[in-house]
């Protein structure tokens, strides 16, 4: 196996270009104060990027799709352990898919 340069200046150009994104970022945050709404959109963003994430899996597999992401719900409300609450979700797809 040979190392090729292109590939190399490829991985590293791209690596600097995330770095940059990232530190851009906060040095610009550390410069400016951004208004109090910017603040507190960031603040709530995490959720609806995790919704915009999971939704199109979820519609993919239909209704037995919603009932399983109904079951890892109530499994994280009921036992507040994230592994119980993927394993009750896996769980449920295996018996929806039995049941299909």
């Amino acid at each position: 196996m040979t190392l090729r340069l292109d590939v190399l200046l490829a991985i590293i150009g791209m690596a600097l270009a995330t770095y940059l994104c990232r530190a851009g970022g906060y040095a610009l945050f550390r410069a400016l104060r951004p208004p109090r709404f910017v603040e507190v959109t960031l603040q709530h963003l995490p959720g609806p990027i995790f919704v915009a994430y999971v939704a199109p899996a979820l519609a993919a597999q239909g209704a037995k799709g919603f009932a399983a992401a109904a079951v890892v719900v109530a499994a994280q409300a009921a036992t507040r352990n994230l592994a119980a609450a993927i394993a009750a979700g896996v769980g449920a797809m295996w018996l929806l898919g039995l049941a299909a």
